[in-house]
């Protein structure tokens, strides 16, 4: 019997740290087909790696299924464009007996800021702005936000910030802005006026008014003083609106998700493709797995008011890997160009400079670890594979999602990784360092 025992909201709340051819349908392919997500499948050899040594990846991931940790698993690795391994373990939903497969939808969370981020340097590479613009001259409504000194509630004390957040900010979690599931005073405002960072958590109009009442609270750091992961894509997402003058998910459609094919990604699943929604898990303190969201109970079932550049989108593992392979080459796929491929290198370049230390990221917990690490625009980029002790090469570039979902962008091998299950939190299980270390040990030249 299923077992319910967390309310969604307050699952992310409690965990989430812990955590884009043609516009016609995409091929995923099927079995023995010689194409999926409409990339070319190809044998490792030819693209430099080693079959026996792929061979690998399922039996590890593979175990976790059958000792009942998770439900299932796809996992995907792509060299030079062309799709050397996939392979789907295991059950999309343990009761129904339903088995993973190319087509299931997960819940990608956090996954979707790389995505959002993509969305408004589309637009910085039109001239809207620059990175450096004062988020006041788009979203005026920042022009007054003061920053946390002391107290809590009522009895806050703020001041002045010492500059104003920088669009960059939004992208580098720089701004100040945080999340309500990091404990802090101004996360428990945060959490007091609706401002959570998942749709169905947030009793807003739209993402314009979610915007509006965020702006009203107190920074929790001064603007470019420290890394605080935060709602700042949800912010993006507004300055996408905007700038635009489209909504966000119309935007991520026209620009993004119909030029690449991603037909899948959305804030939400429609009733036809709800039979390829993932249940969502949690783990169990004997070491099984609970449900904690049902697609047939799911709030994803219907679109949000707010739609959450930080958290909101549902994909395919073809769809995402369409975009990350975009990303992978430049800025194109299969003829459609969606960012300039200098726009890609400052995305996966790292952003946090020395000001804000060896470890940038430490107050998020990693399962791989905060050092050697830095961010870019929407993601992390390796900086020392010396520090993180796993072998992404420097300028990697890639980012994960509460119920354990992750990629990896590295230039330099061509190479696209994903692992992608649904299990609240991510960290869990060290699920994104073994599919690294799975995929580059089996990379031969």
């Amino acid at each position: 019997m299923r077992h319910r025992p967390f309310s969604i909201v307050a699952l992310i709340v409690a965990t989430c740290f812990v955590l884009l051819a043609a516009c016609a349908p995409q091929d995923t392919g099927g079995a023995g087909a010689d194409t999926f997500a409409g990339l070319p499948r190809a044998t490792p050899e030819s693209a430099g790696m080693s079959s026996e040594r792929l061979d690998r990846i399922r039996p590890a991931f593979e175990s976790y299924v059958t000792e009942g940790k998770l439900s299932g698993v796809v996992t995907v690795v792509a060299r030079d464009g062309q799709v050397v391994h996939f392979e789907a373990s295991g059950n999309q939903d343990v009761e129904a007996g339903e088995p993973m497969a190319e087509d299931t939808i997960f819940r990608m969370y956090s996954m979707t800021k790389p995505v959002a981020s993509a969305a408004l340097m589309i637009l910085w590479e039109e001239g809207h702005f620059l990175l450096s613009t004062p988020l006041s001259a788009i979203l005026p409504e920042f022009a007054d936000t003061q920053v946390y000194v002391s107290g809590d509630g009522d009895d806050m004390v703020t001041e002045a910030p010492r500059r104003p957040i920088v669009i960059r900010d939004l992208m580098t979690h720089t701004s100040g802005l945080t999340y309500t599931f990091i404990p802090s005073p101004v996360a428990a405002s945060y959490a007091a006026n609706g401002l959570e960072g998942s749709a169905d958590a947030v009793p807003h109009d739209d993402l314009a008014h979610y915007v509006r009442e965020l702006a009203k609270q107190p920074l929790l750091a001064h603007p470019g003083a420290a890394w605080n992961y935060s709602v700042g894509l949800e912010v993006a997402g507004r300055v996408v609106e905007v700038v635009s003058g489209q909504s966000f998910r119309a935007f991520l459609k026209e620009r993004i998700f119909d030029p690449l094919g991603m037909v899948d990604t959305d804030f939400h699943v429609p009733d036809e493709k709800l039979d390829r929604f993932a249940v969502n898990y949690v783990p169990t303190p004997e070491g099984g797995i609970a449900v904690v969201d049902d697609p047939e109970t799911s709030a994803y079932r219907k679109l949000p008011q707010v739609e959450m550049g930080g958290s909101g989108l549902v994909a395919t593992a073809g769809d995402y890997l369409r975009f990350a392979q975009m990303l992978a080459n430049g800025g194109e796929l299969g003829g459609v160009r969606i960012l300039g491929p200098r726009t890609v290198a400052l995305m996966m370049d790292n952003h946090l400079g020395s000001a804000y230390g060896p470890s940038p990221m430490s107050s998020l917990s990693l399962d791989m670890g905060s050092e050697g690490v830095g961010y870019g625009l929407g993601g992390y980029s390796v900086t020392d594979t010396g520090l993180t002790g796993l072998p992404a090469s420097p300028g990697a570039y890639g980012w994960g999602g509460a119920a354990s979902t992750d990629f990896l962008v590295d230039p330099e091998e061509r190479l696209v990784a994903m692992v992608l299950t649904q299990l609240l939190p991510s960290g869990t299980y060290p699920l994104r360092p073994t599919m690294e270390v799975l995929t580059y040990q089996a990379i031969l030249e």
